[in-house]
């Protein structure tokens, strides 16, 4: 049965987790109330359970004792958790093989009480910026009842924090789950237990760890084979290593598309792009078509709308719910957010980097800046073998695209101005910085009134520092 409060009983939580209790004496009726990670988050006020979860660097059973001060009803560790410690503490002890397996079991448990539509977004770029238009666009139906995935918690920890915050009056739940590896998707999924799944795309992202983009589309594939009967898959047509994952869907599973330059169930055209928004034409299954307003810019934003808006046609919001949805789109920060800074337009879209998404922001800067345009990039990670190829033909297409100056930061930021400079960039036009502070007194003495200023990078540049210095 839904629930308004998280509640799961001492025997639930056994259950979920196939757990060894100790100290359960006088506890049996005993019910918690919210599940914490961190000792800071615990609150007397409710009866919380505390996993002790651990990393490389941190070992939650190191605060194990501080937790029960801090008002934790209950514990749960590993079958190695120190036995004098163990002795200290007199709350009911839960005592697992691995903590985080248990945190997920948890969530999994837990979001099965709940029957409403669970859309799971995955593909190498777009993922939360697709989550949160699904959201804003199925919100426009259940109005503050959605739940999504916040910011881009989308690994084993972020998707089950976000399974516990289901309630009863949640509508739809829209929840991001990220890929490092073969088998990932697999066993993430199925602890969310999507009703729908949508692939966004299939890139170079994580080629480090995978070895190959076949490989990368295997994993991406795994959303699609966790879906079930009854459900929908939704798929880029115009990515055709996504397209060919229809074949991957279960029977009984709906396959629905999205495109622009493929036919597809949702596609768009005469797609406008402009400083502030995008504004484009829908087509559902052939139908008529309706105009369209994304308050984004970018091509490949209008491709994450139309993953949106096949997420609203599958779940019957109509034509005016979706322009609704899309009108008034909230999204996480860091994705192409454009302000301005002393007569300039300064573009932050730092948050992650990848040789496609970097080309769809110099596409981007093209079709929106009227002046000077000016790209800041830093390294790409994760590429692996193609590392430097793939940044000098970043580079190369940096001065393909018309990029004014280019200001680079990092090691393989030099080669992104290689790339540049054999394509034909003046070297006049190039600037290689071996910090965030060279790049800032490079640019307070390029920039002038007008100028486009794009700042990119993997999440791990930290390139948004650069602005703060500007």
């Amino acid at each position: 049965m839904a629930q308004d409060t998280f509640t799961l009983s001492l025997a639930e939580i056994a259950e979920a987790t196939g757990a060894r209790v100790d100290n359960m004496s006088g506890a049996e009726h005993l019910e918690f109330h919210g599940v914490v990670t961190d000792t800071r988050k615990l609150t007397r006020e409710s009866t919380p359970l505390f996993i002790a979860l651990k990393g490389e660097k941190f070992n939650g059973e190191d605060f194990a004792i501080k937790a029960v001060e801090n008002g934790a009803a209950g514990i749960v560790v590993s079958d190695t958790f120190d036995e004098k410690t163990a002795k200290k503490i007199s709350v009911p002890i839960f005592y697992v093989t691995d903590t985080l397996a248990a945190y997920q079991k948890i969530a999994a448990y837990w979001r099965r009480r709940f029957d409403m539509p669970v859309i799971a977004i995955t593909g190498s770029n777009g993922k939360t910026t697709t989550k949160d238009l699904t959201a804003s666009v199925l919100d426009a139906k259940f109005s503050g009842a959605v739940l999504k995935t916040q910011a881009n918690f989308n690994n084993e920890i972020g998707l089950s924090m976000t399974l516990l915050n289901m309630r009863a009056h949640h509508r739809a739940a829209v929840v991001e789950i990220g890929m490092r590896g073969l088998g990932q998707i697999a066993y993430l999924a199925p602890l969310a237990a999507p009703t729908m799944g949508i692939v966004t795309n299939v890139g170079e992202t994580h080629i480090e760890l995978l070895g190959s983009i076949e490989n990368i589309a295997r994993a991406k594939a795994e959303m699609v084979e966790a879906i079930k009967a009854g459900g929908t898959v939704i798929l880029n047509a115009d990515d055709e290593r996504v397209a060919a994952m229809s074949e991957k869907a279960a029977h009984g599973v709906r396959v629905v598309t999205f495109g622009i330059e493929h036919d597809a169930t949702v596609r768009a055209y005469d797609v406008t792009l402009t400083g502030d928004a995008a504004r484009f034409d829908v087509s559902f299954d052939g139908g008529e078509r309706s105009a369209f307003v994304l308050p984004m810019v970018g091509r490949h934003n209008v491709m994450n709308a139309l993953a949106a808006l096949a997420a609203g046609y599958v779940l019957g919001l109509t034509v005016d719910e979706m322009k609704r949805g899309l009108l008034h789109a909230v999204v996480t920060g860091g994705r192409f957010e454009r302000r301005e800074m002393n007569g300039c337009t300064i573009i932050n879209d730092a948050y992650n980097a990848s040789p496609a998404s970097m080309m769809a922001a110099f596409d981007t800067l093209k079709d929106t800046a009227k002046g000077r345009r000016i790209a800041v990039l830093g390294d790409m990670l994760e590429l692996g073998d193609i590392a430097v190829r793939a940044h000098r033909d970043v580079g190369a297409a940096a001065y393909a695209s018309g990029i004014d100056v280019l200001v680079t930061r990092g090691a393989m930021g030099e080669e992104i101005a290689r790339g540049a400079m054999d394509a034909g960039m003046s070297r006049g036009a190039v600037y290689m910085c071996a910090s965030h502070e060279a790049a800032a007194d490079v640019l307070h003495q390029v920039m002038r009134a007008g100028d486009t200023i794009l700042f990119k990078g993997s999440h791990g540049m930290m390139m948004e520092k650069i602005i703060d210095l500007l």
